[in-house]
């Protein structure tokens, strides 16, 4: 895939956020994690030194240490159609949008990765900003996080348990 490493703009605006760490447990990062720290990390965190991170592209982190990625499942589709899954550091794992524009709208109705995987759609009160960019990046695609959660895990039900049928530890 063509640019698959390069920065998608929505993901420069996020990062561009100052966001309330007390709202947001969101540490965004602002370029992706390179191609080899991925595939180092996810064999850690695994125990499975088969495994290969070149189908993640790490974005984000949580204030524990879990990752959020863009997962590269739909072969020919850009960066932003691709799901948002998120790797927590006890062990939580789950897909929380369909998309990049999902993910958007997630964030903005006040749910992070971390507890969308966690808690499902319970999240903080809307934020101001995080809708502009998702007013911005994924125009006339209003969601909210219950609607969000509820297509991604519907699209790929078993990404979670697959995801973790790979691991050794």
């Amino acid at each position: 895939m063509s640019g698959d490493r390069d920065f998608p703009p929505a993901l420069h605006a996020l990062a561009g956020l100052d966001l309330d760490p007390e709202e947001y447990d969101y540490e965004p990062y602002p370029e992706f994690t390179p191609a080899g720290e991925t595939t180092d990390w996810l064999r850690s965190w695994t125990g499975n030194d088969e495994l290969d991170g070149a189908p993640y592209r790490v974005f984000a982190q949580d204030g524990t240490g879990g990752l959020a990625a863009l997962w590269l499942t739909r072969p020919g589709a850009p960066l932003d159609g691709q799901p948002v899954v998120f790797f927590g550091s006890e062990g939580a794992v789950g897909v929380v949008a369909r998309d990049l524009g999902d993910f958007l709208w997630l964030m903005a109705d006040g749910v992070g990765p971390m507890e969308a995987v966690e808690f499902g759609a319970t999240g903080s009160e809307p934020n101001a900003e995080l809708r502009a960019v998702a007013e911005e990046f994924a125009p006339g695609r209003e969601r909210t996080a219950a609607d969000v959660l509820a297509a991604a895990r519907a699209e790929f039900p078993d990404f979670a348990e697959e995801f973790l049928a790979s691991c050794r530890h």
